[in-house]
C-alpha cells in the first residue's frame, strides 16, 4: 500500500517537474515563416549550446571546398554529431544561427532542401539567416551554431 502511495505521489507531483514543454508560436500577426517558427518557449530541460559548426571532417579537413551545398550537409552532420554527444537530436533544437559568406537569395531554395532532411516541418525552430563578408577560413562558406533543450 505504501509503494503505491509513494508511486502515485512520485508520478503525479515530482515527475511533472522534470518534465518539458516547448511550444512553436507563428502569431497571426506576423507573416507566415518558411522553415522556421517566430517563437519557441521552453519549460523545463536541460539547454544545450553547441559552437559554431562549420564543414570539416574528424581531421579538421575542409568538406566541399568551393561548394555551398556540400558545405550545409557537412555542417548538419556534425550538428548531428554534437547533439548526440549532449544526448539530444534535431527535435531538440530550439534555435539556430546560420552564417553564410557572400550570402545570395539564390541560395536560399538549396539551403531549405538540405535543412528540410533534418529539421521537423512542423515544428522548425527558431532560425536567423545572415550573409556575411567572412568567417575564419576563405575555405569555409558557411557555419551554424544552435541551441537545444533536452528533458533532464
Amino acid at each position: 500500500m505504501k509503494t503505491t502511495i509513494l508511486a502515485f505521489v512520485f508520478s503525479f507531483l515530482v515527475l511533472p517537474i522534470f518534465a518539458q514543454k516547448k511550444n512553436f508560436v507563428n502569431p497571426p500577426e506576423l507573416s507566415t515563416p518558411r522553415g522556421y517558427t517566430h517563437v519557441v518557449t521552453v519549460e523545463g530541460g536541460k539547454t544545450v549550446y553547441i559552437a559554431g559548426q562549420v564543414p570539416t571532417n574528424q581531421q579538421g579537413e575542409v568538406v566541399g571546398k568551393g561548394d555551398l551545398k556540400k558545405q550545409i550537409q557537412q555542417v548538419y552532420e556534425n550538428i548531428k554529431i554534437a547533439l548526440k554527444a549532449a544526448g539530444a537530436d534535431f527535435s531538440d533544437v530550439v534555435k539556430m544561427t546560420t552564417y553564410i559568406v557572400n550570402y545570395q537569395p539564390e541560395h536560399l531554395p538549396m539551403l531549405r532542401e538540405v535543412r528540410s532532411q533534418y529539421l521537423s516541418p512542423t515544428q522548425p525552430p527558431a532560425n536567423t539567416l545572415l550573409g556575411v563578408q567572412s568567417l575564419f577560413s576563405a575555405d569555409i562558406w558557411v557555419e551554424i551554431e544552435v541551441i537545444a533543450v533536452v528533458k533532464k
